[in-house]
């Protein structure tokens, strides 16, 4: 096959952990001479969701960076931004140290972490997960940050 290569049959030309410490990056070169790069994530155990309709379904971070993507990426200057965004509400879902969390965890989670790193992604994906209906739900919002920031 032209242009596969099984990552077997190649070799690490060089080893980086990523930035913020949760991958390694790794430059390889196959054994007919094309480079590429491969990412290594530490696997967690599996967390076990709980939606809305009672439905249970595994964890899935890749779901989850696609759902902030599509609500707040317009927010955010780079992929590696909204990558970041998930990896920390990841760390605060796994902090809770059960393997059954509800999918209303998880949207708070990722509220949390905007609140901190992008107010407007913050208002925005908070209209959205909590459902608000009126002016009365936005202006709730914004006086909660304002809070929030006056105890930080």
């Amino acid at each position: 096959m032209e242009g596969h290569f099984r990552i077997g049959d190649s070799k690490v030309l060089e080893s980086r952990e990523t930035v913020d410490g949760t991958m390694i990056r790794r430059r390889r070169e196959s054994s007919d001479g094309h480079r590429f790069t491969t990412y290594e994530r530490i696997e967690l155990p599996p967390l076990t969701v709980t939606k809305r309709s009672g439905n249970k379904e595994i964890y899935d971070r890749d779901k989850l960076l696609l759902a902030v993507k599509r609500s707040v990426g317009k927010f955010f200057n780079s992929e590696l931004e909204i990558e970041d965004v998930v990896t920390r509400a990841t760390d605060i879902l796994y902090s809770l140290n059960t393997d059954q969390i509800s999918s209303q965890q998880i949207g708070e989670a990722v509220l949390d972490v905007l609140a901190e790193v992008n107010e407007v992604a913050y208002v925005r994906f908070a209209s959205v997960f909590r459902e608000f209906k009126t002016l009365e739900d936005f202006e709730n919002i914004l006086k909660e940050q304002k809070r929030r920031q006056k105890c930080a």
